[in-house]
């Protein structure tokens, strides 16, 4: 069983960063961790012992990290803001690779875009996300149908999606980030138009 601390996750999980997983645990593949939920990116200011939700995280994430390896080979998960990028960076900072795949669903970016940002040592794929999860987005991107998927179980789902997504090559814009931030579009109220 690979223990999260020989992981390039152990540093996010010692941190108290990974939150509302619905997956943590080894896959099928040996040696491999995988973690669907959220990363925490900036903290509220915590009074006593009180704790409180972040203030902003990478949501719905899927990854997977090898035993012994620093750094994550692939990770999806949405932004409300196409701004918390650079928060993106800095918080994985170390555990990102010059050849993995980063792929960032973002609220508030022009729904026709696809950017290739680079941060660092790091490419981002920054994709528009509507009314839709990230899982489902990533299923369509590399093409699975989930009747390719249905007899695996939480841990070989993930290794089958994300092992895919490691090798997609996505033809999309380079920008920098500033230049991003000045396409970025006003960040939609998620809860608008939704059913009371």
């Amino acid at each position: 069983m690979t223990a999260i601390e020989n992981t390039a996750l152990g540093r996010l999980e010692k941190e108290g960063r990974l939150l509302n997983a619905v997956f943590k645990g080894g896959t099928i593949k040996p040696g491999r961790f995988g973690f669907r939920g959220d990363v925490a990116l900036k903290f509220q200011t915590q009074v006593a012992d009180e704790k409180r939700p972040p203030d902003y995280s990478i949501e719905q994430v899927l990854t997977i990290a090898q035993d012994g390896e620093r750094t994550i080979p692939v990770l999806a998960g949405y932004l409300h803001s196409f701004a918390y990028l650079a928060d993106v960076a800095g918080v994985l900072d170390s555990a990102l690779s010059p050849d993995g795949s980063y792929f960032m669903f973002c609220n508030n970016i022009d729904l026709l875009a696809k950017y290739r940002v680079k941060l660092g040592d790091a490419n981002f794929h920054v994709l528009p996300c509507d009314e839709s999860t990230v899982w489902k987005e990533m299923m369509d991107l590399v093409g699975i149908n989930k009747d390719d998927i249905k007899k695996l179980d939480s841990g070989g789902k993930l290794d089958y999606l994300l092992d895919a997504a490691k090798n997609l090559d996505l033809s999309c814009d380079e920008i920098s980030y500033e230049d991003g931030l000045k396409r970025m579009e006003p960040v939609k109220n998620r809860n608008e138009n939704r059913p009371v």
